[in-house]
């Protein structure tokens, strides 16, 4: 077998822990390996296995994550960073896509997408990286609309983008100026689901809630609405608001109220409201989307009998 000094032995023996045991060929070279040691390691059942051109996993066994992760910036080069929906997981949010991982180079940089790896020249690079260990990725409000724009379904690209503002990892404002910024390529969708979350819609569920009402026959209600006492103390913001009815539309989900506290909030909520004698319909989004002429019959029911009350003493107030 091909040797190389205890000093390079050392060498690579320290590198290989810091990459999750993922090395591009010319770290390999640097560390004293030739390309016959190289050949060596590589050959039908080896040690090493190549993940990418010029990127090999020192392993057996399927590639983590991590590793993948790792094989595409060295693949792609020192200035790169993941982008997508890879990195909108690294900020811990749910995303749809597919098996790729698409990479962020300089746009003077040569690279092609090879393997699982979707190379995007740009422009723009983000000014600012976020880390894991070795593995570089986009800022939240890029990586959203880069997810975004790849996504064949709006219903996938609504979801991520109420999940990143509700759970406050970027605002409204750095995803519009994103939207802008990028290419409009692809980007009809994210306009879309952003014009939806400038209008006030919350959750994805909230959003299926809208959409079912209003291509229903039942009358339009106020949407994120704001009540109050006639002594001006405020009750609650409902998701719909029916006011001659008195009657409130509410997602209920430990799923889009992101804790245990938001979801005791919520129910603190629906039982002010109760109290004042409005009469809360609330599901869970489960219901919304797979049983909708159950929620729109309840609407029918409760509105109709809010029709037969007196109105109730409660102040509506709107944006705009």
């Amino acid at each position: 077998m091909p040797r190389i000094c205890e000093y390079d032995r050392a060498r690579l023996a320290a590198l290989l822990p810091t990459q999750y045991g993922v090395i591009a060929r010319w770290q390999a070279l640097e560390c004293g390996l030739t390309p016959r040691a190289l050949d060596y390691r590589l050959r039908p059942g080896g040690l090493w296995r190549a993940m990418l051109p010029g990127v090999y996993v020192t392993m057996t066994g399927t590639p983590t994550p991590e590793q993948r992760d790792m094989a595409a910036l060295l693949y792609a080069g020192s200035q790169s960073l993941i982008t997508g929906a890879v990195a909108v997981r690294r900020h811990h949010l749910t995303c749809a896509g597919l098996n790729l991982i698409d990479v962020l180079i300089p746009a003077g940089v040569r690279r092609k997408s090879t393997g699982f790896v979707r190379i995007q020249r740009t422009a723009r690079m983000p000014e600012r990286l976020y880390t894991t260990g070795p593995i570089r990725f986009a800022p939240p409000h890029r990586a959203v609309a880069d997810a975004a724009r790849t996504m064949t379904s709006y219903s996938d690209v609504q979801a991520v983008v109420c999940a990143a503002l509700q759970r406050r990892r970027c605002t409204l404002a750095a995803l519009i100026k994103e939207l802008n910024d990028g290419p409009s390529a692809g980007s009809r969708s994210l306009r879309m689901a952003l014009a939806e979350a400038s209008d006030g819609v919350r959750s994805k569920a909230e959003g299926d809630l809208r959409n079912l009402i209003d291509r229903s026959d039942l009358e339009k209600p106020l949407y994120n609405a704001r009540l109050y006492t006639p002594d001006g103390d405020f009750i609650a913001q409902p998701d719909a608001w029916w006011q001659r009815a008195g009657v409130a539309g509410e997602v209920d989900s430990l799923e889009y109220h992101m804790s245990a506290a938001d979801y005791r909030a919520t129910q603190m909520r629906h039982n002010r409201m109760e109290s004042y004698g409005i009469n809360v319909q609330h599901w869970l989004p489960s219901i919304i989307s797979s049983e909708s002429f159950t929620v729109l019959s309840d609407l029918r029911r409760a509105i109709a009998a809010g029709y037969r009350k007196p109105l109730l003493p409660v102040v509506t107030m709107i944006d705009g």
